[in-house]
């Protein structure tokens, strides 16, 4: 999940209670993933972070980045270029075989998976290592199986002694998960950090474990000096055999953080040295993006993704004359996207959005509710308006107090301005944006922005329009509540099969627009820029970011 602020790919943001998508089956692993990949060599990542988290109970880290190199799980993610993003087997045989209709999920692990010191990876170790996130101590990480689990709501973890007597171990190659409804997305969960083995015992010194894990994918910390660099070295115990995902080409990989944006781009751009074997964590902004498009050997070097994170306008559906649904159609036809992009970067930011599940997200349907131009339609804005009885319409939009939003909010601004509606903006920092939009109501309109923490329609939906997820810091800011939309929800979300699933989704996207409790306005594209000697550095339709689990350098 990701709010409207600037992020490096080592970690995706917080965790919503948001809910995803799969169906249960999957495929085994591929003899050798790597084979064909070019091995050797030091891989620098550049990212303005000043402290990089390997613990998988506190983790946010995407399947494909960060964490992903070190640590394996049940289930991972198989991403493409021109290919819809799927769930496929990790640790496990399958990704997953459910029975008692959707509420029982049992795992085989493949043979010969082994920790870093050589040791074997049981399921006893995937067991402990998802009840050490329940403790209350490692807070912070990606919580959607803490509220599935029968038993998770009062469970505070093992250091204690207690065990989640939900998560069965018959023996050391099966694992069960007893869920308290049913749920036909848990091989997703699956896939989160939580559900990386940790040593049963191991872990109990928590900062210790968060600097330096045991490892079970194909490199292990050798080094980490927080606020300086980490490095990565092979794991020997780690066999590309049983690894259909990662591939493993570098000999060492070297995180370098604190380093500045600018200073990035422009040591990418030069292409000089180490930088050569190097690329940037963090997606470029307008600025860098003009940096690059002045040189074109750099913008060979860019990687651009096809669509990212919704950006949108949410409307406090429960505020004044923002309660009609008229008056909310009014400013579907009102806002100017074309100027909206331009002040976003132009058409390297992205690309007009109509739909609110994104695109390379398995089920989505492609529609457009409010046809209209890019720049608008005044003249029916201001017909519903009047319809409606809301002439000389004020209105305050909350942004963050930041350029690139302030710019993008004045075009919302001047946008409304044609239609008669006044828009004064309230710019606050990233903390008290967030606190005014998922606790407060003091707002009519919010900027807003939106990536799923992994391939699913269910985590586009269920956290921004499920009026569960109305204050209490849910990401439901538009405060939209339609008990139609809620069962929705709740079917799609118990459903197992994936095609069934993914009807439904799309059928609850169109339900929800109809609404218009928002108004989308473009799919983010994010750029990254890589040193000439990189390779396999591309980015699949979802998500927006480099796979670091396949990059590789030139020999």
């Amino acid at each position: 999940m990701r709010r409207p602020k600037r992020l490096t790919i080592t970690a995706a943001v917080a965790a919503a209670a948001a809910l995803v998508l799969t169906g249960c089956s999957g495929g085994g692993a591929s003899d050798d993933a790597s084979a064909g990949t070019s091995k050797g060599g030091t891989l620098d990542i550049l990212t303005p972070q000043t402290a990089l988290h390997f613990d998988p109970a506190t983790s946010q880290s995407l399947g494909i980045t960060s964490m992903g190199l070190v640590a394996r799980r049940l289930t991972t993610w198989s991403v493409e270029p021109g290919k819809t993003a799927k769930v496929v087997p990790d640790l496990a045989t399958t990704t997953g075989d459910s029975s008692d209709g959707g509420k029982t999920w049992t795992y085989h692990l493949k043979s010969g998976l082994k920790f870093q010191d050589g040791s074997a990876i049981t399921t006893k170790d995937i067991k402990w290592g998802i009840e050490r996130s329940f403790a209350p101590t490692l807070t912070g990480g990606l919580s959607y199986h803490k509220s599935l689990l029968v038993g998770g709501d009062t469970y505070q973890g093992p250091f204690e002694g207690g065990t989640l007597d939900s998560i069965e171990t018959p023996d050391d190659s099966t694992i069960v998960f007893k869920l308290n409804a049913p749920y036909g997305d848990w091989p997703w969960l699956a896939s989160m950090p939580a559900f990386t083995p940790v040593p049963e015992g191991q872990g109990t010194d928590t900062g210790a474990y968060d600097a330096k894990p045991v490892a079970s994918g194909p490199y292990q910390i050798e080094s980490n000096t927080q606020g300086s660099q980490v490095t990565l070295v092979r794991n020997k115990e780690w066999s590309a055999k049983t690894d259909s995902v990662r591939t493993a080409g570098p000999s060492k990989i070297v995180f370098k953080e604190g380093q500045d944006a600018s200073t990035i781009t422009q040591s990418l751009i030069a292409d000089n040295g180490d930088a050569k074997n190097s690329f940037g964590a963090i997606y470029l902004g307008a600025a860098e993006l003009n940096q690059v498009r002045s040189n074109p050997a750099a913008q060979d070097r860019l990687a651009t993704s096809k669509a990212g994170p919704i950006t949108y306008m949410a409307i406090n559906t429960q505020r004044g004359q923002l309660k009609d649904l008229k008056v909310r159609q009014a400013l579907q036809y009102a806002v100017d996207r074309k100027s909206f992009r331009i002040a976003a970067g132009g058409a390297l930011a992205g690309s007009y959005a109509s739909t609110l599940i994104t695109p390379g997200i398995a089920g989505r349907q492609d529609y457009d509710l409010y046809k209209t131009g890019a720049s608008g339609d005044v003249t029916k804005a201001k017909e519903l308006l009047k319809e409606a009885g809301a002439s000389d319409l004020e209105l305050t939009l909350v942004t963050q107090n930041d350029p690139t939003y302030l710019a993008q909010a004045q075009a919302l601004q001047s946008g409304l301005k044609r239609a008669g509606i006044t828009v004064t903006l309230k710019p606050l920092d990233y903390d008290s944006f967030t606190q005014a939009t998922t606790n407060g109501t003091d707002f009519d309109l919010s900027l807003s922005s939106w990536q799923p923490d992994f391939p699913s329609a269910n985590a586009n939906l269920q956290p921004l329009y499920a009026s569960s997820q109305i204050g209490g810091g849910g990401y439901n800011v538009s405060k939209y509540s339609n008990p139609d939309v809620d069962a929705l929800i709740a079917q799609a979300t118990s459903t197992v099969d994936q095609q069934d699933a993914q009807k439904l989704w799309a059928e609850a996207d169109e339900k929800i627009m109809a609404d218009a409790p928002v108004v989308p306005l473009i799919y983010a594209k994010q750029s990254f820029l890589a040193g000439s000697n990189v390779q396999n550095f591309r980015i699949a339709d979802f998500p927006a970011y480099p796979n670091y689990l396949t990059v590789s350098l030139a020999k």
